[in-house]
């Protein structure tokens, strides 16, 4: 005898399984394509860890002209005379606490003006720290301009408040003369540990969390199988049921 609820099952039975089916398909797919793309990502971050570590511990070349993503955080030399009256002080948080960097401009005896971050300075000396005359001799990290401002506040060169390294905005508001690259040198910390501005304070880290990103996804991806595979398992036994 044939009841109304064996007639109800007979007639989505057939059904049934799709709709579980192409929802545990898509995400299966789409989790096992997160995973995917969170190796290829391992893979290209390990890649720049490993460039980006060969540059830091290369010899330092002459500074150039102009630079690139290519050419960040390779190390670069330089001498000229800094213009002191034209610096500007960029707010910073370090391993020291908060202050500034002090961004001053250097004349090259090659003919062009670069931005130099002589260090950090806390706030209670940051118009009183050394100020070296005559001809000097920068080494550093090469780093890219960062133009705008920093999280949530942008520069107001009007006002003399600067959130993030953007040479470009600096050299304009200094009104510095002739060509600037639009990059910066992280000066290496002085021989006197003492002494003002601290350089040497670059954080040279990438954050790569594409390993976890990646067995979370693929986690993800077992679980929708399993869940599936439990569904079906039921659904045939409420056939033979």
């Amino acid at each position: 005898m044939t009841t109304a609820r064996d007639g109800e099952r007979s007639r989505r039975s057939p059904a049934f399984p799709i709709g579980p089916t192409l929802i545990a398909l898509l995400l299966f797919a789409g989790f096992c394509a997160l995973g995917a793309w969170q190796v290829q990502r391992l893979a290209w971050k390990r890649d720049l860890i490993a460039r980006v570590d060969a540059r830091i511990h290369a010899l330092p070349i002459p500074a150039p002209r102009a630079a690139g993503r290519a050419d960040e955080y390779r190390r670069a030399r330089i001498s000229g005379h800094f213009l002191h009256d034209k610096a500007a002080l960029v707010q910073a948080v370090t391993v020291r606490g908060p202050g500034f960097w002090v961004l001053t401009p250097l004349v090259t005896d090659q003919g062009f003006t670069l931005i130099v971050n002589r260090g950090f300075v806390p706030p209670d000396r940051r118009r009183d720290y050394a100020r070296p005359p005559g001809e000097v001799h920068v080494t550093g990290l090469l780093r890219l301009s960062e133009p705008g401002g920093g999280f949530l506040r942008s520069n107001d060169p009007a006002a003399d408040r600067w959130y993030s390294r953007d040479v470009a905005a600096i050299a304009a508001t200094q009104r510095i003369s002739g060509p600037v690259p639009d990059y910066f040198i992280d000066a290496d910390a002085a021989r006197d540990p003492d002494s003002l501005p601290v350089g040497g304070l670059t954080v040279v880290k990438f954050p790569n969390s594409h390993l976890q990103y990646a067995i979370t996804w693929f986690a993800l991806a077992a679980m929708v199988a399993g869940a599936y595979i439990f569904v079906m398992r039921q659904e045939r036994k409420d056939r033979r049921g």
